[in-house]
C-alpha cells in the first residue's frame, strides 16, 4: 500500500476513527495537524492542494505529484479497511453496515459530535444566538440516537451481528466521548458494554 498521511485535527471524532481503523489493522499512517479553530483547514494553499472543500479529514494516499487525497471520513475507513474483516463478505451484511454508516453521519454525527464541538471545544459561554436557540434539539435528536443504538445492541454484542464492522468504529468515535457535549452515556448500558468491547479489541487505540 502506497503511504498514508491523514490531515486532521487530533480533537476530532471523524478523524479518530480512521486513526483506529489503522491502529486495529496495524497500517502505518503518518499524520499532519490542523487547528479547525483557526481557520487552518480554510488557507488558500489548503483549498487548493487538500480539499477544496475545505475540511478535514483528508486521507493523502501517496506523496509528491501522485498523491491521491480522500476526503469524507467513512470514506476514507472504507478505502483503509477494504479486503479486511471490518468489511463482511456478505452483501446484505455489507449493505447493513452501510446503514449503520450513513445513520452516523446524517442522525448521530449532526447532534452527539455538532453538542460535543459546542460544549467541549468553543465553550457554551462562546455560543451564538443560533447555536443557543437550537441546542435543545441538538439535544433531543442525539439523545434518539443513543436510545435507538442502545435498544439495537440490547441483543447484539456489534452493529452488524458477532463481529465488529466499520459501522462500530464510524459510532464509537463520537458515541465514546459524548459525554463531553453533556450526554448521559451512564442512561444506555447496552451501548456502554459496546464501548467497552470496542476498547478491548486488539490493538486498540485511545483518542488522543
Amino acid at each position: 500500500m502506497a503511504p498514508l498521511t491523514l490531515h486532521e485535527d487530533p480533537r476530532s471524532g471523524n478523524c479518530y476513527k480512521i486513526k483506529l481503523i489503522a491502529a486495529l489493522l496495524g497500517l502505518p499512517l503518518a499524520t499532519r495537524q490542523y487547528d479547525i479553530t483557526r481557520g487552518e483547514t480554510r488557507t488558500p494553499d489548503f483549498l487548493a492542494n487538500i480539499n477544496a472543500n475545505g475540511r478535514i479529514p483528508v486521507l493523502q494516499i501517496g506523496e509528491g505529484p501522485e498523491a491521491r487525497f480522500l476526503p469524507e471520513s467513512n470514506a476514507a475507513c472504507w478505502y483503509l479497511a477494504h479486503g479486511s474483516a471490518l468489511i463482511p463478505a456478505e452483501r446484505i451484511a455489507q449493505a447493513d453496515m452501510l446503514r449503520w454508516m450513513f445513520f452516523e453521519q446524517y442522525n448521530h454525527e449532526p447532534n452527539v459530535a455538532t453538542l460535543r464541538f459546542w460544549m467541549s471545544i468553543l465553550g457554551e459561554a462562546n455560543l451564538s444566538d443560533d447555536q443557543r436557540r437550537i441546542l435543545p434539539y441538538k439535544r433531543e435528536a442525539g439523545e434518539a440516537a443513543l436510545a435507538l443504538m442502545d435498544r439495537h445492541l440490547a441483543d447484539k454484542a456489534f452493529f452488524c451481528g458477532a463481529a465488529p464492522t466499520l459501522a462500530d468504529i464510524a459510532l464509537f468515535a463520537y458515541t465514546h466521548i459524548a459525554h463531553e457535549g453533556g450526554f448521559a452515556l451512564g442512561d444506555y448500558r447496552h451501548v456502554t458494554g459496546w464501548i467497552a468491547r470496542i476498547e478491548g479489541l486488539p490493538g486498540f487505540v485511545p483518542m488522543d
